[in-house]
């Protein structure tokens, strides 16, 4: 999943790339408001982390913008001065959840965990499909009750397919969805990937099928097929 990161004290914006990276999250990072609302414009993400105190256009402004443009993406809101009339109005404008200065990492972690489960409508860590469960908070997989052997982009492969199950997805959708500013990774990368994961799920009952110039779609398994 991708994440952008607008905070502009260097020495934190770098300790959250780190860890979130570490956590398996592509994310980008920008140190101005006006730098994110650019970025937010041009390029769909699956969450927002956003400092109120940003330079150049306020945090505030910078979700207005968003929320003005209908985008539902989760946001985040890190703030040095924690006031209720500030949480008011930031949930006013859309923000999903906040955050103040000083935080631990592991709970923010695990908020980010969160929103990314409530946006995908899951209510629990897991999700599952067939005899593949997903486990969202430790970016873990088990087919059949084994564990799967997925790369990092694996991992994140499967995650944006199991968020679209029954429904095309592009390999233009997967890159942004998978890649960071600077990556370079490719459509044949893609289709790389992709044969590596579906090795590994066809002994499942799992089929990932393609559509020939459009994309992939990950297929509901049939009724009653993995179920407890």
């Amino acid at each position: 999943m991708r994440v952008l990161l607008a905070e502009d004290d260097t020495v934190l914006a770098d300790g959250l790339c780190r860890s979130l990276r570490k956590a398996g999250y592509a994310v980008d990072w920008v140190a101005s408001g006006s730098e994110a609302d650019a970025a937010l414009a041009a390029q769909p993400y699956d969450l927002l982390i956003l400092d109120l105190g940003l330079p150049r256009l306020s945090g505030m402004d910078v979700l207005k913008r968003l929320r003005g443009r209908e985008s539902a993406v989760p946001v985040l809101i890190l703030t040095a001065a924690d006031s209720v009339e500030q949480r008011v109005r930031g949930l006013d404008l859309g923000a999903d959840d906040f955050m103040a200065k000083p935080f631990a990492l592991s709970e923010l972690e695990a908020r980010v965990r969160a929103l990314v489960r409530r946006a995908n409508g899951g209510g629990g860590n897991h999700v599952r499909l067939g005899e593949l469960v997903f486990d969202q908070g430790g970016r873990t997989a088990t087919l059949h009750g084994q564990a799967l052997e997925l790369s990092a982009r694996e991992t994140g492969l499967l995650e944006v397919l199991l968020s679209r199950v029954g429904r095309l997805v592009s390999k233009e959708q997967i890159v942004d969805h998978l890649c960071e500013w600077g990556d370079e990774v490719s459509h044949n990368a893609i289709e790389v990937y992709m044969h590596r994961l579906r090795k590994k799920l066809e002994g499942g009952g799992i089929r990932i099928a393609t559509v020939r110039g459009l994309g992939y779609c990950l297929e509901r398994p049939p009724e009653g097929v993995g179920k407890p």
